[in-house]
């Protein structure tokens, strides 16, 4: 099949229709052609099971020096999606330089090292609930995206790298502006020298008051193996860290708490439930409404084809991941159903394959923790507005609502 005979969709950068324009790149075929802001065309593999061939596959790339744009000028560094693109970690290396970059960062994110964070993540979260009716506004509405979502997963990844508490609020600004899809091209050179600005900080900080984070550590490492990790790794490797370390668990806080809230009956069943329900929550959450929607970006080393479709060396394919998690063919007719009594499958809201997010037992534990705590001192918690009202995040990379108006306690009559 040539080219111009594969489907193209235009991507929303305003991520107004997430799960409807999935579903259209679905009925379109199994890979569909994709334009992005600045008419930049790349490929989506719409097939659940065809995605998760892609992600272990030799032959195809997740190093962006090999995007045939970026080699020939095509993409410049003013790209308004730039900074979800040129960065040197581990997401963005192969073989032999992505196991040396995720080796250091492997040894904390560990189930068992994780669960020793459960008394820490159990404070934070005790205390944004106590605080949660001070943030209300006169008519008894807490938006619990800012006040809830985003705090419990920033604080921690923000502890654990050892940043400033004074130096978040603009941390925060800086990861919003690099998932946002609807930047203009100066805003995009902007935030990237910002935020090489913070962290060449964040590190010089460290270096003359270490501690005992994963910042300090990282340039222990460094300190000791001078080809551990360049400096340029080391930036954006921490970069990484706060990025994924936050956005992830912050939408799946705000999908989980919106899919209980309009869907009463598994929210019932969630409540009468123990850790395992709870559990269960969390993984279908991931599945049905996944926090990532559509993830750069992999590039072929050769020709490869995939259902009859030749993407040629050095395109962009995009991983269209909370679509593919609705994908009737892996998931059956009810693949859009929200149920938490779905019998166990493999999602892939954190990837898969060799880069298989490394953050995903800390983002499981956050949501399973968080969530149940909120629902057991908030018993009465429902939406401030129709589900309808919620307004998306602008961004076809990340999936969630931009707020999310609650009300604590039900209104007196």
């Amino acid at each position: 099949m040539t080219d111009t005979e594969v489907p193209l969709i235009r991507l929303d950068p305003m991520g107004t229709d997430h799960h409807g324009e999935a579903s259209r790149m679905r009925a379109l075929g199994p890979v569909v052609r994709v334009m992005l802001p600045g008419e930049v065309q790349v490929w989506a593999v719409t097939d659940h099971a065809l995605l998760a061939q892609l992600l272990t596959n030799p032959l195809v790339s997740k190093d962006w020096r090999n995007w045939t744009l970026i080699q020939d000028g095509t993409i410049t560094d003013d790209y308004p999606l730039i900074g979800m693109i040129k960065v040197t970690n581990m997401v963005t290396s192969d073989d032999a330089a992505h196991r040396r970059l995720r080796q250091p960062v492997t040894r904390t994110f560990t189930r068992g090292r994780v669960e020793q964070l459960r008394p820490r993540l159990n404070a934070i979260v005790d205390a944004l609930l106590d605080d949660l009716p001070r943030q209300a506004d006169p008519a008894g509405v807490v938006d619990l995206r800012l006040h809830y979502a985003y705090p419990v997963p920033m604080q921690m990844i923000c502890e654990l790298t050892g940043v400033p508490v004074e130096w978040r609020p603009r941390l925060r600004e800086l990861v919003d502006s690099i998932f946002r899809t609807n930047t203009t091209p100066e805003e995009a050179v902007a935030t990237e020298r910002e935020r090489l600005e913070i962290l060449n900080r964040l590190v010089d900080l460290r270096r003359a008051e270490p501690g005992e984070d994963l910042t300090s550590a990282l340039i222990a490492i460094g300190a000791e193996d001078p080809e551990a990790l360049t400096q340029e790794e080391l930036i954006d490797t921490i970069w990484l860290l706060l990025t994924a370390g936050h956005e992830t668990t912050l939408g799946l806080i705000v999908n989980g708490v919106r899919a209980l809230l309009t869907h009463p009956d598994q929210l019932s069943m969630a409540r009468s439930g123990d850790e395992k329900v709870w559990s269960a929550v969390v993984e279908e959450t991931l599945r049905w409404d996944a926090p990532i929607g559509n993830f750069p970006f992999r590039y072929p080393l050769e020709d490869i084809t995939i259902a009859d479709v030749t993407i040629p060396k050095g395109d962009a394919i995009l991983a269209p991941y909370s679509g593919v998690n609705r994908d009737p063919s892996q998931y059956g007719p009810t693949a859009d159903e929200f149920d938490i009594t779905r019998p166990p499958s493999r999602h892939l809201a954190f990837g898969g394959g060799p880069h298989v997010c490394l953050g995903a037992h800390l983002a499981r534990l956050e949501a399973q923790v968080a969530l149940p705590a909120l629902f057991d001192r908030y018993p009465e918690l429902s939406l401030a507005v129709s589900p309808a009202e919620l307004v998306p995040v602008p961004s076809f990379f990340s999936n969630s609502a931009a707020a999310l108006p609650v009300r604590l306690d039900r209104p007196a009559n």
